[in-house]
């Protein structure tokens, strides 16, 4: 923290100078700006870190008043632009060029201008006679914008450092580890070669859908501080009058942008984690049946198979009102600790839930009931799952921005069949015979040392030494061995069936055709029996 002494100083400097105090019950001042405009520019002038925290929080209206919400929706992309000239020199460095070797125009006055880079429109160079250029647009990253991000950084870390070691809650919350998360995405928004990967990989995700767009990169013209990519044209989603005047389904519109996101947690475990209105457009060539264009993918998310399964399986027990299950998950996932009762975390969870379920949809906001669910897993010892916290901050941001399109959005209607049909794609006799026959060669692999350690233990229950305890423990530990073993049989026993059983249907499959009747009825004998060895292994 002595370390940070300076760059807090500095903090404390810029909030007494816009009469910040006022936010937190201070006197206001007299000051010529309106209070949102003050927090605006105070944010923008300590820097990159502070604006996305500005930015996250213009997204959500309903826990801002909306005079501040409007303030701070400025800082999507209309932060203070540095100079065009020192952008095109920026450039030319990165790219070792001149401007007029790579593109037949290049506009100096920038497109937009964010907390970490500006925009540039230009045009290529043609490819053939008459063509006039593909139009493009170039993001370069600001001067010295490391550096600053590094001391912001820092301040966070030991800031992290003291609240974990010295608050009540500082273990549990896990400070550390949240900032180290956040530490990860805020560099890794930093490399515009980064970025324009994620772009290229949500463009194949979502290539032909006619719910979104995502733009073309041009990999001859991308550095780690310079991204080119296709200039796309729509209406910013902050135009909300302009979109009502055209007509645009409102309606459609957002229970688009749910479903969107759902997609690219479930579906694609790829997920756009800085969608706000500043990077989105609308497509409104259709307003019956608007769709989106998204730009900026420097922050991106993914999950872990188990957290994703985990977190697929709360939303639909909270879907369906069924508080047990998802209090065993807390408790399976190590969410809360092992020693509290189920029974008492699945009340509480009613408690919060059965008044929101008995409100009118419009009235339901997931993001309040996630933190009021916080609230009371706080009571139980909760433990922060810091690679979940992107994920959160972004379904609170399409919450938000949903609800801003169209108030009477249905969150639980758009997502709830997306989950179930996640959940089924995992679950079904197709999706088992598609991952056993990938995973084949492993288990395959794997089964001799599964045999031989179940005759290990055998080996060891028959012989073990009765002097070190007396004759009812030693039978004791002998049935427990005698299980071990017959849990590791019929583990081995599931395994073979399930790979003979993905064997028999994939060669059926490798001329192209659907396997004929009798060889899927075999197949899924085998998997029958595969599950009644797992089941009997680890029931």
């Amino acid at each position: 923290m002595i370390r940070a002494t300076p760059r807090l100083w500095a903090i404390w400097k810029v909030t007494r100078r816009y009469g910040l105090s006022e936010f937190w019950g201070g006197k206001p001042g007299r000051h010529a700006e309106s209070r949102g405009a003050r927090l605006r520019l105070a944010l923008q002038e300590l820097g990159p870190v502070f604006i996305k925290f500005g930015q996250a929080l213009s997204t959500r209206p309903d826990i801002l008043p909306h005079d501040v919400a409007a303030e701070l929706a400025q800082l999507q992309d209309r932060v203070e632009p540095f100079p065009g000239a020192e952008a095109r020199a920026l450039i030319e460095r990165s790219l070792g060029r001149r401007i007029e070797e790579m593109f037949n125009e290049f506009n100096e006055v920038p497109l937009a201008a964010a907390s970490v880079a500006q925009v540039h429109t230009a045009r290529l160079k043609p490819s053939d006679e008459g063509d006039p250029g593909f139009e493009v647009v170039i993001k370069v990253l600001r001067p010295g914008v490391h550096a600053r991000v590094e001391k912001d950084v820092a301040l966070l870390r030991a800031m992290a450092e003291f609240a974990e070691r010295w608050h009540p809650l500082g273990k549990r919350l896990r400070p550390r580890e949240v900032v180290a998360e956040y530490e990860r995405v805020i560099f890794d928004e930093l490399d515009l070669m980064r970025e324009g990967a994620n772009c290229s990989l949500l463009r194949r995700n979502w290539l032909g859908s006619e719910l979104i767009y995502h733009p073309i990169v041009f990999w001859d013209y991308t550095r780690a501080d310079v991204l080119v990519m296709e200039r796309i044209h729509g209406v910013s989603l902050r135009e909300i009058d302009r979109l009502h005047e055209m007509g645009v389904n409102f309606q459609v519109l957002a229970e688009r942008g749910v479903e969107i996101f759902f997609k690219q947690v479930f579906r694609d475990n790829f997920f756009h984690a800085d969608m706000h209105p500043g990077n989105i457009f609308v497509d409104v060539s259709d307003v019956k049946k608007p769709s989106y264009l998204a730009v900026d993918f420097g922050i991106v998310g993914q999950l872990s198979p188990a957290d994703l399964r985990y977190l697929a399986e709360n939303f639909l027990a909270f879907f369906n009102r069924d508080y047990r299950r998802i209090a065993e998950l807390h408790l399976e996932s190590g969410w809360i600790p092992a020693d509290v009762r189920a029974e008492d975390f699945e009340s509480a969870i009613r408690t919060v839930s059965e008044p929101i379920f008995g409100k009118p949809i419009k009235d339901i906001s997931f993001g309040v009931f996630l933190l009021r669910l916080f609230e009371i897993a706080r009571r139980f010892n909760y433990q922060v799952q810091p690679q979940l916290v992107l994920l959160q901050k972004t379904l609170l941001t399409t919450e938000g921005l949903g609800r801003q399109l169209y108030p009477d959005l249905d969150l639980w209607k758009t997502a709830k069949p997306i989950m179930e049909q996640w959940m089924w794609n995992r679950i079904n006799p197709s999706a088992t015979f598609a991952r056993l026959r990938k995973q084949g060669p492993q288990l395959a692999e794997a089964l001799p040392e599964l045999a031989q350690n179940a005759m290990k233990f055998l080996a060891k229950g028959g012989a073990l030494p009765s002097h070190s305890m007396d004759a009812s423990g030693v039978e004791a530990l002998k049935g427990e061995l005698r299980s071990a073993t017959r849990k590791s049989l019929h583990a081995a026993i599931g395994g073979t069936a399930w790979v003979v059983g993905a064997l028999l249907y994939g060669l059926a499959s490798l001329n192209g055709a659907a396997p004929s009747t009798a060889v899927a009825l075999v197949s899924s004998a085998f998997a029958l029996v595969g599950f009644w060895g797992w089941f009997k292994a680890f029931r």
